[in-house]
């Protein structure tokens, strides 16, 4: 699996593909080794492409919607994609392109039918207002193998909670790598905080 050894997933919304290199520098330094561009800005895409040119880094892109999406971002060299729901058409276009895909789900019925599309991790959003890691616990029940990425309302206060439940692969935020902390080429704020979440893993 791509995110093998990864439990932290910056969300990342980027203004100017000139930031993406030193900031997945700045990741990597602090010991974060993935990261999920956006494509909430125009910038996104260029980004992309920035970003998967660092040596070790793994690029994936978030916010697509449409099997469009999926050829775009794949084009800029992203190797996993990231969507808010579970849409089928996104599914089956990115495992067409040998790309893994973590759609978002938030019902047991969208469970059911990401499993029935042969997906195995998923992303749980929005996680805070779903319940937290009350509603992982929940789905952990009639749904024990599989791994989820909580998105949304994940914090450095809380991220240490979800870590230690066996039904959470990774997490994933903003916190640690935000839209103002690129823009003002704070890097070095980046890779402290970034550090500061591999501590929050539990031993």
């Amino acid at each position: 699996m791509i995110f093998t050894g990864q439990r932290f997933v910056p969300v990342i919304v980027i203004d100017d593909a000139r930031q993406a290199a030193p900031l997945a520098e700045a990741l990597l330094r602090g010991g974060i080794g993935c990261a999920e561009i956006t494509l909430r800005t125009d910038a996104g895409l260029a980004a992309i492409t920035a970003a998967s040119a660092v040596p070790d880094f793994i690029v994936g892109a978030g916010t697509v919607l449409t099997p469009d999406d999926v050829d775009r971002v794949v084009e800029a060299g992203a190797r996993f994609v990231v969507s808010p729901g579970l849409a089928e058409d996104v599914v089956e276009r990115s495992i067409a392109l040998g790309v893994e895909v973590i759609p978002g789900v938030a019902t047991a019925t969208e469970v059911q039918r990401a499993l029935r599309l042969g997906l195995s991790r998923l992303k749980l959003f929005p996680a805070g207002p779903l319940g937290g890691i009350a509603v992982v616990r929940a789905l952990a029940g009639p749904f024990p193998d599989v791994p989820f990425l909580p998105s949304g309302g994940v914090t450095a206060e809380n991220a240490g909670e979800y870590l230690a439940s066996p039904s959470v692969f990774a997490v994933s935020g903003s916190w640690m790598a935000t839209r103002d902390l690129i823009a003002a080429g704070d890097f070095e704020a980046i890779e402290r905080l970034s550090r500061a979440c591999v501590a929050l893993e539990p031993a």
